[in-house]
């Protein structure tokens, strides 16, 4: 049995979707079971069932509300991956886990490679760094994989929510001086479900930190653009976007300038290469729209 946490988050929402046609043998305890805040519940959780993978998709990801809450970030984004960390290295099983972009300062321009220095900016990127200073810690066989921009049909992302401003809004005015890369979280299960069969029967298959994201680079107005030409183009709700920089739009967590991936080493290690960002957003945008008709 493999443990999924975050099952109702973006990641985890993927996986399962993905598994469910051929009825994986995976477990994602509902929140009240597990709370990753409660090292606790984490314990009785573990100590339930005979595990043979942990697949860690939970996190706080609240980025501005991590600013006023860092004791809870750390407790989920840190302390936790370390209890998995070690269970996992204890009972000889693999651990996929998920980082960040956030980890860097976002001081560059070109994309970071995983050997790249860290320096977070905020509390949430803080946290998700000492997750994975954490883990290796106390597991030297633990894969993480870092990624940016999360999108998807489930949970509370920017593609929604350009939607649904767009409903509303002739203009929606969107951060256009950040820099990064748009990933799908449906792509991101199946590189996940594409190597864990490997990491659950091969103790020399490659591991560490890699970065996984779609390929290419945009801002944050770029994608709101494709998500509106995506809709527009599906007879969807339509807006006209107006760059405004960062300075015009203040958050209590700073946010990296440039913080696009480089995945080299994931097409290296495992042959693994995720498509263009576009199209990726563009289905995201096909399902919203379809779900609404069929609602």
């Amino acid at each position: 049995m493999i443990l999924l946490t975050g099952g109702t988050g973006q990641v985890g929402c993927s996986i399962l979707a993905k598994v469910q046609a051929h009825h994986g043998p995976f477990f994602a305890p509902a929140r009240m079971e597990l709370d990753l805040s409660d090292p606790q519940s984490i314990q009785r959780v573990l100590e339930s069932r005979d595990w043979t993978a942990i697949i860690n998709a939970g996190a706080y990801t609240a980025v501005d509300q991590a600013e006023s809450e860092p004791l809870l970030a750390e407790a989920i984004n840190s302390n936790a991956p370390a209890i998995l960390a070690r269970f996992c290295q204890k009972h000889a099983i693999p651990l996929i886990h998920f980082s960040t972009d956030y980890v860097f300062a976002g001081d560059v321009s070109s994309p970071y490679h995983e050997d790249a220095d860290t320096a977070p900016l905020g509390v949430y990127g803080k946290s998700k760094l000492a997750g994975e200073q954490a883990i290796f810690a106390s597991n030297d066989r633990a894969m993480i994989l870092r990624t940016s921009w999360v999108v998807s049909p489930y949970g509370k992302n920017f593609i929604k929510t350009m939607l649904r401003l767009a409903q509303d809004r002739d203009e929606i005015r969107v951060v256009a001086d950040q820099y990064g890369c748009p990933t799908g979280a449906q792509d991101l299960a199946s590189v996940v479900l594409s190597i864990l069969p490997r990491l659950m029967s091969d103790q020399n298959a490659p591991t560490g930190i890699y970065h996984c994201c779609n390929q290419g680079e945009t801002t944050w107005a770029g994608l709101a653009r494709m998500v509106i030409e995506a809709s527009a183009g599906l007879g969807g709700p339509k807006a006209r976007i107006i760059d405004i920089s960062t300075a015009d739009y203040p958050t209590p967590a700073q946010r990296p300038h440039y913080s696009r991936l480089s995945c080299d080493r994931l097409q290296k290690d495992w042959e693994i290469t995720l498509r263009a960002w576009q199209p990726m957003v563009a289905d995201i945008v096909a399902a919203l729209l379809h779900e609404k008709e069929t609602v």
